[in-house]
């Protein structure tokens, strides 16, 4: 713990430098969590060290290659920098600058010629991948097209069913209320006509001349003129007979005693009513 605690105060005294350091509680959790940041700081900074001696040695190296090959120009062909033309200058600076967004190692043929065919094949890809991001937007837009034209037709088809159901529902208010009209009349007719036939029965009106009575005899009524008619078809034949008067006569009467049985038990069930 203690050497834990010693660590810590180190790395935050390199980190803060002439700065206090701020107060921490002191406890088992924040000292391994310091802890812990003092040894990922500490292998971050070694890790950018040897990175930048490295960097430092390939600058070296860049730098005695350009000595050497300066050399070799001066005394090869007496070629210095200062001897170059400026179109001359200007070619030389643009082949380093693409040399060094190719990235290549120098500038040579040979090194160009793969990083150029790389660049085409990334290139060829990047087009590719275009040309399949356009096959796709316009997939897309046909489905977008399609989607809104159901959207439309959804929006219309629910403001139809949205006017429909309102009208449904004043259509309902409106049967509710009638019915609830006829029901009170109803309530009503029936109120009175329990009313009527209660101070019938205290009155001790016949049953004869109630309405169920009276259609009853009515039907019995029009069933005995329904039997009278073949009684009068059997004597329409006997009206014109005048060759034997007596013999008509005695027809007649038959007709007339039967006639008026039929009226005398009419009369008795009228009476019996």
């Amino acid at each position: 713990m203690c050497e834990k605690i010693k660590k810590v105060n180190s790395w935050l005294s390199a980190v803060f430098g002439d700065q206090a350091v701020p107060q921490f509680e002191v406890n088992t959790r924040t000292v391994d969590i310091l802890y812990q940041l003092a040894q990922s700081s500490e292998a971050r900074c070694s890790d950018t060290a040897l990175l930048i001696e490295d960097l430092k040695q390939k600058a070296s190296e860049y730098q005695a290659d350009g000595a050497h090959l300066q050399d070799v120009l001066l005394q090869g062909v007496g070629l210095s920098c200062a001897s170059l033309s400026k179109p001359a200058a200007d070619y030389l600076s643009a082949l380093v600058d693409n040399a060094m967004v190719l990235g290549v190692r120098d500038t040579s043929l040979s090194s160009f010629m793969p990083a150029v065919n790389n660049l085409t094949n990334e290139l060829l890809e990047a087009e590719n991948s275009n040309r399949r991001l356009d096959r796709d937007i316009r997939a897309l837009g046909k489905r977008l097209g399609a989607t809104l034209v159901l959207r439309r037709n959804l929006q219309e088809d629910i403001n139809k069913t949205v006017k429909s159901q309102s009208m449904d529902s004043a259509k309902a208010e409106e049967r509710l209320l009638s019915m609830g009209f006829v029901t009170r009349k109803t309530k009503e007719f029936n109120d009175t006509r329990e009313r009527a036939e209660a101070q019938l029965i205290s009155r001790n009106m016949e049953k004869s001349i109630t309405h169920q009575a009276i259609v009853q005899l009515s039907q019995e009524v029009t069933a005995l003129k329904q039997e009278i008619i073949p009684l009068k078809k059997k004597l329409e034949p006997y009206m014109d007979l005048s060759p034997s008067p007596s013999l008509a006569r005695v027809k007649i009467e038959e007709a007339k005693r039967e006639l008026a049985e039929i009226d005398s038990q009419f009369e008795m069930n009228v009476d019996f009513k």
